[in-house]
């Protein structure tokens, strides 16, 4: 006779939907799930044999069928990111007619780069937290904090003691002591190791340097991360409470340190440069050639290795085409940035910006973690399944704690550049439009609020697209009032097409 308990967990293992047990398994949407051969006999045979019962996988397509697959994906509700490409596209088609004499030049566009470029760091770490289906409503906040701490050790000359009092310095340094216990409780080994050099920066103490300054910025993100983590993962409280209870309290934080009404200057030149410096047109060149030359050796190796392995893998033409792409697009922006596009005879401006690098960077750091990790794998199985993932022996807790770390890191790092390009910190950083903007950058891309669904690019293409609404729009002369309805609408709709395409590939097509 079989009991209650084991006839409901009988039926739950029924009735969990195969991708999600796919992805609890360690493998990211739309990979498939291959076993290790067991026998001597299997160990010998070679790869396109023992891949012979993975069906569709060891099937080769043709640039036909590739195509027309790509099709069958769209109509099932696979849109990706799809449609903010398609409108970042309408956006620069109908602002250059616009506005013809300033939008489409090389100094508004340089500028573009520059003044998306935190918003857009920070979406890309709320990436993360979204894909476990949770919400970081304090990343903007602790951005602010990060960048409120960085900016008073700089004007006080490296004597936070002073700036902040004994009190709030002791109250401070504890909660930073707290986090790298509550790091160590969840096992996020190189979050308590940031905890543990914010601690040793703020006690030890240093004199003012740049690099120090950044530094510090991101282990107090780190440490803001750890807690609020601690709290949603380990002590079960609701995401959307504690981010919001912890948007006030660092928005009190940042008033504390900074007083109502009062500013911090970053006079520092290294600093300055992080939004508003430029590379040299030979450094330029040679970002273009890093780039494009790793992402052509990343496509044609996978391309390699998948037909080695007799597992389907796109026409090589197509991968050869998508490389073509890449290569001549990233050649003519390099080109543009390369030419003086300074309005004055008096001041030459040219190189790739700083950011871009940056953003680079953290691009494909981000997306080597999600794609080509277990890490990363056991996120999306966080968020495609919470139970199949911990009945697959996922540490649940850990990956959602962990997330939050990262979200809150990255946002420091935003918070360093859009506080680079203003020049201060004031006691609205963070704040307001840098919060609803990064979520929106996300969103809009194509990562699902639903989770389970979306990549790290989904927020820098989100992101370019907000950055160009907005100086579009105020190139046009817009109000303020007009900016924020049309923002609204633009997310608006990326949370619909979101939906929708949920509910179009729940349904598959008769």
């Amino acid at each position: 006779m079989v009991g209650p308990t084991e006839k409901q967990e009988t039926a739950s293992k029924e009735t969990t939907p195969m991708p999600d047990l796919e992805k609890a398994a360690g493998t990211t949407p739309g990979q498939a799930t291959q076993t290790q051969p067991t026998s001597a006999a299997e160990r010998a045979a070679p790869a396109s044999t023992r891949s012979a019962d993975f069906g569709i996988d060891t099937t080769a397509k043709s640039t036909g069928e590739a195509i027309r697959a790509y099709f069958t994906n769209l109509r099932n509700g696979e849109l990706g990111s799809l449609p903010a490409i398609l409108g970042l596209l309408a956006l620069f088609v109908l602002f250059t007619v616009l506005a013809s004499d300033t939008f489409p030049s090389l100094l508004n566009l340089a500028n573009l780069l520059q003044q998306g470029a935190g918003q857009t760091i920070i979406a890309m770490g709320l990436v993360f937290v979204l894909l476990t289906g949770e919400i970081d409503l304090a990343a903007g906040t602790a951005s602010g904090l990060a960048a409120a701490v960085m900016a008073l050790h700089l004007v006080s000359n490296g004597n936070l003691l002073g700036a902040m009092g004994t009190p709030v310095f002791l109250l401070f340094a504890a909660v930073v002591l707290i986090a790298v216990v509550l790091s160590v409780i969840l096992r996020i080994w190189w979050g308590a190791g940031l905890g543990v050099v914010a601690l040793l920066l703020l006690v030890i103490g240093f004199p003012p340097n740049p690099w120090l300054e950044m530094l510090l910025a991101v282990c107090v993100g780190a440490v803001i991360g750890a807690v609020t983590g601690f709290l949603i993962a380990k002590v079960g409280m609701p995401s959307f409470v504690v981010t919001l209870a912890l948007f006030i309290a660092w928005q009190g934080v940042i008033l504390q340190l900074i007083g109502d009404g009062g500013t911090l200057g970053l006079r520092d030149p290294v600093i300055n440069a992080v939004a508003n410096g430029n590379l040299s047109i030979l450094g330029s060149w040679i970002l273009f050639v890093v780039a494009a030359g790793g992402y052509a050796a990343v496509l044609l190796n996978r391309q390699v290795s998948r037909r080695k392995l007799g597992l389907v893998a796109q026409p090589t033409g197509l991968v050869l085409i998508k490389i073509g792409f890449v290569i001549v697009l990233a050649a003519v922006a390099t080109y543009l940035l390369t030419t003086n596009r300074s309005n004055s005879n008096l001041v030459v401006i040219t190189g790739v910006p700083y950011v871009v690098p940056i953003v680079l960077v953290l691009l494909v750091a981000g997306t080597y973690l999600l794609d080509r990790t277990r890490f990363g794998r056991h996120i999306y199985a966080v968020g495609g399944n919470r139970e199949a993932a911990r009945r697959a022996g996922i540490d649940v807790v850990k990956i959602r704690a962990s997330v939050f770390v990262i979200s809150s890191a990255l946002a420091a790092i935003g918070a360093i550049v859009y506080s680079s390009k203003v020049g201060s910190v004031s006691p609205s950083a963070g704040g307001g439009n840098t919060l609803l903007f990064a979520v929106g950058g996300a969103v809009i891309g194509g990562t699902s609020l639903f989770g389970g669904r979306g990549r790290v690019s989904n927020a820098v293409i989100g992101g370019a697209v907000l950055a160009t609404v907005n100086n579009g729009l105020g190139l046009l002369g817009q109000p303020a009032s007009v900016v924020f309805l049309v923002n609204g609408i633009v997310l608006l709709l990326a949370a619909g097409v979101d939906v929708l395409s949920r509910r179009r590939s729940a349904v598959p097509l008769r």
